[in-house]
Order: C-alpha cells, then structure tokens, then sequence
C-alpha cells in the first residue's frame, strides 16, 4: 500500500494506492491519527485502493469518530466497484459519505 498526504491548511487529502488489509491498517492508522491535528475536512482518495478487508473499515470508522467529535468532514472519493460493494454490503455506506 501506498500513501500519499496532501495538507492545505486545515485540509488534508489522503491518496491510498494498493490494499488495506490486516498488514497495511496498522501503518495505515499510524499515519492518518498523526496527520489529523488541526484537520477538520478529510478527502481519502480510494482511486487507487484495490481491495479493502474489515481491518480497513475499522481505521475508517476510528477516523470518522474523530472528525465527528471536533465537528469536522470526512469523504471518501473514487473508489471503484469492489470497494463500493464492500461499504453497500457492511453498512458503511450509510454512515459514510462516499462521492
């Protein structure tokens, strides 16, 4: 997996390339909670995630907590089909925005 941070002022997008399963959330995670500071609209850019397993829905969930509690955005843009299918059949896709 590949991540590729892009902060303008309290606006941060986060570029995920590859899977986010059970190796790559923890590294995942690490970076998105040490980015978040100060943030209050998050953009994760799925367009070039491939694949994400529960671990990943977890790191989400964790992330769409914390810019709840500061009144803060989170969207997720461009994921493709598989993806999209896995936030429809989990749920996610009714306590995330997904564009």
């Amino acid at each position: 997996m590949e991540i590729n941070k892009n902060l303008d002022g309290s606006k941060l997008t986060v570029a995920l390339s590859g899977r986010l399963d059970t190796t790559t959330a923890p590294v995942f995670e690490k970076e998105l909670k040490e980015s978040l500071n100060g943030v209050n609209d998050l953009t994760l850019d799925f367009s070039g995630l491939e694949y994400i397993s529960s671990a990943g829905l977890r790191v989400l969930l964790s992330a769409q907590k914390l810019l709840n509690a500061s009144k803060g955005t989170m969207k997720i843009t461009g994921a493709n089909e598989i993806v999209k299918e896995i936030f429809e059949v989990t749920g996610f896709s009714d306590i995330l925005t997904i564009e």
